[in-house]
């Protein structure tokens, strides 16, 4: 049913890489064939092969340079007039921005790469925009708002028999229901994403579906020392291929396996790496996970009630601000926990946008579509040469 899982970012003349390329492999074959395109004046091409170094900077986590390249990516697929290829670099800078904790400019960006994508004729582009939409408003706790785009996506990745995004979806809903306590429901999901992954040669994927398991042995089942296993395996992955945020996340997915086991030091010790990690990439989401499990584990160590308490109460704001509903709930747990009394209840964060209403106002018409993408990236709005769409 599924064929073998591929890359759609790496094109032009860089789709011979796999979807299980190392990162590095990525970043340099990338960089050479950009700077190729740049001497031929090849403007098409300079967009192909940048989105693929944007996405590999994205991915080792050096977020700086992501966000020059995947700008620059947009700018030279306008001179070109490829619109399936703004639509790709404006993915891009939205999957840069949610990694970045910025979700208002996620929406608008990823809500501006499906317009672009539709206008351009590349369905691949629309859905994984809208499949970014989904996971932005999944990872914000917005489940009401994106679950049944997580649903549609998933049935229409499963009748192109597309492995990748298969996997994906698979993963979103599994988390969803892992939140909402459907601990069964998660875990035949996660199992099942692991087992299409596995045979699409999807080793990214295959990881991250190894995390979700772990999570769930670990807080259904109790079972530590399996849930460690799976974590092990899924980090050989990670390093082979480089995957840094997946590496960091993996690390704070140990900790809470190694929390809930009450191992508390051991806890606070890979708390500690994953939260160095996710500072070294600037990741504000991971970095307050680690912070919140770091945090509990030194309560538990006989670390100052008071310090805590200070701790968390700045956690909740932190988490207010970026608009992570379901992190902030587990920091009101964590103060009941320790029986931290707060000043105020929780406020809940700004409802994400549905991805129906995010597409619509980011794409009222192609002039002010246009208009915006320009603006989000710092191109000044003049027409571009064409409107074809080179294939």
């Amino acid at each position: 049913m599924y064929g073998k899982a591929f890359a759609p970012e790496y094109q032009g003349a860089l789709t011979t890489l796999s979807v299980n390329s190392s990162l590095v492999d990525v970043l340099a074959a990338g960089t050479e064939q950009l700077a190729a395109a740049e001497r031929a004046g090849a403007r098409g091409e300079v967009a192909r092969s940048g989105l693929a170094v944007a996405e590999a900077h994205r991915r080792l986590g050096q977020v700086g340079d992501a966000d020059r390249a995947w700008k620059a990516s947009y700018r030279a697929a306008r001179e070109a007039g490829d619109t399936a290829a703004m639509a790709w670099a404006l993915w891009s800078g939205g999957t840069l921005a949610r990694q970045r904790g910025a979700f208002p400019l996620a929406w608008r960006l990823l809500g501006l790469a499906a317009e672009f994508g539709e206008r351009g004729g590349d369905i691949v582009v629309r859905g994984y925009s809208l499949a970014g939409m989904a996971e932005t408003g999944r990872i914000q706790g917005d489940y009401e708002a994106v679950g049944a785009l997580h649903e549609q996506l998933l049935a229409e990745a499963r009748k192109r028999g597309e492995a990748r995004h298969t996997v994906w979806a698979l993963e979103g809903i599994a988390q969803i229901h892992r939140n909402t306590g459907s601990y069964d429901t998660a875990y035949a999901m996660f199992e099942e994403a692991a087992e299409i992954a596995g045979r699409a040669d999807d080793r990214r994927g295959h990881a991250w579906a190894l995390r979700g398991l772990a999570d769930i042995v670990s807080v259904r089942d109790g079972d530590a020392e399996r849930a460690l296993g799976l974590l092990a395996e899924a980090e050989v992955t990670c390093r082979e291929m480089n995957l840094s945020s997946a590496l960091a996340y993996n690390h704070k997915m140990r900790g809470n396996v190694l929390y809930r086991a009450g191992r508390y030091a051991e806890a606070r010790d890979v708390y500690t790496q994953a939260l160095a990690e996710f500072r070294a990439m600037s990741e504000p989401r991971g970095e307050a996970l680690s912070r919140l499990g770091l945090a509990k584990s030194l309560a538990h160590l006989g670390h100052d009630l008071d310090d805590t308490a200070a701790e968390l109460a700045d956690l909740a704001q932190v988490l207010e601000r970026i608009g992570l509903r379901h992190a902030r709930q587990m920091v009101a747990r964590a103060q009941a926990e320790f029986g931290i009394v707060t000043t105020s209840p929780p406020t809940p964060g700004t409802p994400a946008p549905t991805a129906t209403t995010s597409t619509a106002t980011a794409t009222a018409t192609a002039t002010q579509t246009d208009t915006a993408a320009d603006a989000a990236v710092g191109t000044p709005a003049t027409p571009p040469a064409g409107t074809e769409v080179r294939r």
